[in-house]
């Protein structure tokens, strides 16, 4: 099998650790199937599209709607590069699957307008597939409306014509989308379980994420509600693009 990459953004070692762990864990590849980079720590290296089955993105703490006189030479070196790589997946329609900051990414690319208007705070929400998300072929293992992990300052508040809708939330229209048949990005996080989400939390405690006081408020909101559904997504992305 070729392997797949993982694209990571998080320059705190534990986070960006039980991340790996967990798309290791969730997709059901090995460390040499899930190749991993971390464009935190330096360039992106030259990817050959057709060495690869895949390419998953993490989440991380960029924001892409900030102006670019707040964004560090590393944020924009990394957006200059996640421009590069997107126009070829997109040309080619490669199998990408981009989770929170990929969402960003691929917005961005498209030309889709992102702002503050619907962030939503570390919690579980309800998400609810359009019928386009739930005749898709990554999605048609979920029931209707599942529980997902969010958090997030920004997100897509107008998608261009390119993209396709796949769902959406109370507090956010755009949860999930498409563009062409195989390149995705999720708002919400199917890579997270209940432990790795607890450790975001405390790894950005006074990133703005939640006031200095509410971190007994956020560890338990991502507890109130199971969340079992969306790792699935990991797992039929593999099974369905393993080359």
């Amino acid at each position: 099998m070729k392997p797949f990459v993982l694209l990571a953004t998080r320059a705190e070692d534990e986070p960006a650790e039980e991340e790996y762990e967990l798309f290791l864990r969730y997709t059901g590849l090995t460390p040499s199937l899930l190749q991993r980079v971390r464009l935190e720590a330096g360039p992106l290296p030259p990817l050959d599209l057709d060495a690869l089955s895949g390419i998953f993105v993490g989440g991380g703490p960029f924001n892409a709607s900030d102006p670019s006189s707040k964004k560090s030479a590393v944020q924009r070196r990394v957006e200059a590069e996640f421009a590069a790589l997107l126009d070829e997946v997109v040309a080619r329609d490669f199998p990408f699957l981009g989770a929170c900051y990929g969402i960003g990414t691929l917005g961005a690319h498209q030309g889709a307008v992102i702002d503050r208007t619907y962030s939503e705070p570390i919690s579980v929400v309800p998400v609810t597939m359009t019928e386009a998300g739930a005749s898709d072929p990554l999605l048609r293992e979920l029931p209707a409306t599942f529980n997902a992990f969010v958090g997030h300052k920004e997100a897509i508040s107008r998608l261009p014509d390119s993209a396709t809708l796949l769902a959406s939330s109370p507090g956010c229209p755009v949860q999930m989308f498409k563009v062409g048949r195989n390149v995705y990005a999720t708002q919400f996080h199917p890579e997270l379980d209940v432990d790795g989400i607890t450790t975001r939390i405390h790894a950005y405690a006074g990133h703005g994420y939640f006031a200095a006081d509410e971190l007994e408020l956020t560890l338990a909101a991502v507890r109130r509600a199971a969340v079992s559904h969306p790792s699935r997504i990991l797992t039929t992305f593999v099974s369905r693009y393993a080359r």
